[in-house]
């Protein structure tokens, strides 16, 4: 049976092992998981000096690192590669044009060597002149068949357990979820309610400009070859402030990139929660951090650290790693 169709279950049987009390079993019984339920309790008992309104219970995740792995390279870019592989046919001129000559040539490093700029003109050469609805097929279609090229499982087999587990308990006690992330929008909706159940109006992320046209006399809208926002660092804040309009009171990351989004977090009023995932498990997943290409968690970690915000080691304080592990 594929992964992403045994995940709708999976968080069916998350949701009710969390009303029956059984709230985070993928988490060892140390310091985050007593942090994580401390928090919940006191803001959602009503006779707490620290109570909060269920209207302003907002959790923001990251998603690359945070509720699937990023490594080697972030996974969306795996899909981007793919599209050029199968376009590649149509734009002869790749055949000697970087990056998309070493996508092509199957050398993924180089293709990546670039940096954002690089992985920014694939990105929009693979989107730009498709409706939203055909993007949308695109990514499904490849998100229930592609797999890891190291671990060969499916990309939605790489997500946490101990995540999933932590979304359906926010979620059982009055908290809405919300993605914020530096992938790319249109190609996390597609899939995020189904793998994550939070739905595609709760994902915040970076954007290519669209426009509306009829085509056929159909209205459709369309990709361009223009970024639109970038969700990211110091756009993580924005972005929120734009889609939701409230500041979250908790937090979830796992790099530099989230350090913005954590800071906005911590700095309102009332109770706060900050949580950042640490790859230190090289026997189950990848051990990184300060000097990672992917996830960077340098600066990050020393203000965690600093400010006593709560750091989650992979090895020590998660039991389970991957969706459908054993313990």
């Amino acid at each position: 049976m594929k992964t992403l169709a045994v995940i709708p279950c999976i968080l069916v049987l998350l949701i009710a092992s969390v009303r029956a009390g059984d709230s985070l079993p993928s988490w060892n019984d140390t310091g985050p998981k007593k942090a994580i339920i401390a928090f919940v309790e006191q803001v959602t008992r009503p006779d707490s000096p620290a109570f909060v309104p269920v209207a302003k219970r907002i959790a923001t995740f990251d998603n690359d690192g945070t509720l699937w792995a990023e490594q080697p390279i972030y996974f969306q870019n795996y899909f981007i590669f793919d599209r050029i592989k199968a376009l590649a046919p149509q734009h002869p001129e790749w055949i000697s044009r970087e990056p998309f000559a070493s996508v092509i040539k199957g050398d993924l490093k180089s293709a990546v060597a670039g940096g954002d700029q690089a992985q920014l003109e694939m990105a929009i050469a693979t989107q730009s002149g498709m409706t939203t609805d055909e993007f949308e097929k695109a990514v499904t279609n490849w998100i229930a068949t592609a797999r890891h090229p190291q671990t060969g499982r499916l990309y939605t087999g790489m997500v946490y357990q101990p995540m999933l587990e932590l979304l359906a308990y926010l979620r059982a006690n009055g908290f809405k979820t919300f993605i914020v992330s530096g992938g790319g929008i249109d190609f996390m909706r597609p899939w995020s309610e189904k793998v994550y159940g939070i739905p595609p109006e709760q994902v915040i992320g970076s954007s290519m400009k669209t426009k509306f046209e009829l085509r056929n006399g159909k209205p459709v809208l369309v990709g361009l070859p223009e970024l639109n926002f970038i969700d990211d660092n110091a756009g993580k804040p924005v972005g929120i402030q734009s889609h939701i309009g409230r500041r979250p009171i908790a937090a979830f990351g796992n790099s530099d990139g989230d350090l913005q989004m954590m800071q906005w977090t911590d700095a309102g009023s009332g109770p706060r929660f900050c949580l950042f995932v640490h790859h230190t498990d090289a026997k189950r997943e990848w051990a990184y951090d300060r000097k990672s290409v992917n996830g960077r968690f340098d600066k990050a970690l020393d203000e965690a650290r600093a400010k006593g915000w709560t750091v989650v080691s992979m090895k020590d304080d998660w039991n389970v790693v991957f969706v459908g592990d054993k313990k």
